[in-house]
């Protein structure tokens, strides 16, 4: 039985098709191109490197003081963290606004100040997922949340799975 003239260029249109499909996958395992990835490079960079983190005090979740070593339950799970990752730690104190400011002009990789997942700097910067429950004043459960820069998503999605084992 032959095929019809409309039925042979319908086959060959699907044939095309699953061509070109296959060449653009092909294409793109080449280029060595992973998901999810980080613009900036931050994962490899702090990978065995320097893990630039910002830190404001806010006990019980960071604590500062002159003279001796960030505390505070954030504090242990980033140095789990950059343990994790062969990395060393540069301290950054500051406002929540200069922490979010260092994550939008690349000087910091992290910040942690017992953020909650309804703050505003959320729209600022990556978010984890909430890793930490506590409940409020008023007897409220209250989320939270290190940030991370925008758009890093590699490095963020490392953090997370880090956060999920560490709080399980």
């Amino acid at each position: 039985m032959a095929l019809r003239f409309w039925e042979l260029t319908r086959v060959r249109r699907a044939i095309a098709a699953v061509v070109a499909v296959a060449t653009a996958v092909l294409m793109l395992c080449g280029c060595g191109m992973s998901v999810p990835t980080d613009p900036d490079g931050t994962l490899d960079r702090v990978r065995g490197g320097e893990l630039r983190v910002g830190i404001s005090h806010n006990p019980p979740f960071t604590g500062i003081a002159e003279g001796a070593d960030p505390t505070g339950v954030e504090v242990e799970l980033v140095e789990g963290f950059a343990d994790e990752l062969g990395a060393s730690i540069t301290w950054v104190d500051g406002s929540e606004a200069a922490l979010v400011q260092g994550l939008e002009d690349g000087t910091l990789d992290l910040a942690i100040a017992g953020f909650r997942d309804d703050s505003l700097y959320v729209d600022k910067a990556g978010s984890t997922q909430p890793f930490l429950e506590t409940e409020d004043a008023a007897g409220g459960k209250v989320s939270h949340v290190m940030l991370t820069p925008m758009g890093e998503n590699a490095f963020l999605v490392e953090l997370e799975t880090y956060l999920a084992g560490a709080t399980s």
